[in-house]
């Protein structure tokens, strides 16, 4: 089944976000991790979300609507060295006020590059969201970059760092935007979420 997702607008502030009661699923991640190539990926886009060879490029709140029905969020990539202290923390404060201020958000899809070992930043993100209570899901990026034995290996180091400080894990998706692999999983949830918070909307 086909879905419609159309751009819907861009924000600096988190005051200048819709007043819509749709739900909305954030997806965010270190920069470079592939955010842009994902989305693009589970729709079937080439050009919903900017890709660029540059990271950094999303400096915004970027609204995308999907069928009416729910909003999907990309937000600025984290960590990137290039952009200046005072421009990375301005994103870093966007972003948190997002999280912390949006009623109807439904869940963070934090994206984590399946080829490298667990990030302090990654670390402390995770960290920071389940301090405040806010659900997440690990959408791991780039699985095709590695052969799949050591895909599998940097993901249970990942999973068993994260384990010293969580007593469970939550959901977690292991994706290629190339490939398309785990496209239809990350899909399935994602749109089953949106059912449950429309239901929970309308009762």
């Amino acid at each position: 089944m086909s879905h419609k997702i159309i751009y819907h607008a861009s924000y600096h502030k988190v005051t200048q976000c819709p007043t819509s009661e749709r739900p909305e699923f954030a997806f965010i991640g270190r920069s470079n991790v592939g955010k842009s190539s994902l989305i693009n990926s589970l729709f079937d886009r080439k050009d919903l979300a900017y890709v660029s060879k540059q990271p950094g490029k999303t400096q915004s709140i970027n609204y995308y609507q999907v069928d009416d029905d729910f909003f999907i969020v990309d937000l600025p990539g984290f960590g990137y060295a290039k952009h200046s202290r005072k421009q990375r923390r301005s994103w870093e404060s966007m972003s948190k006020n997002y999280f912390l201020n949006r009623q109807n958000l439904a869940c963070v899809f934090v994206l984590i590059d399946a080829n490298i070992p667990l990030q302090v930043i990654d670390r402390e993100f995770i960290s920071w969201l389940g301090a405040h209570h806010i659900p997440y899901v690990m959408v791991f990026t780039k699985c095709d970059k590695s052969k799949p034995r050591q895909v599998k290996k940097n993901i249970e180091e990942i999973q068993e760092a994260l384990l010293k400080e969580w007593e469970y894990l939550p959901p977690h998706f292991i994706t290629s935007a190339v490939k398309g692999e785990g496209k239809d999983l990350v899909l399935d949830y994602l749109f089953n979420l949106a059912d449950d918070s429309i239901e929970d909307e309308r009762e």
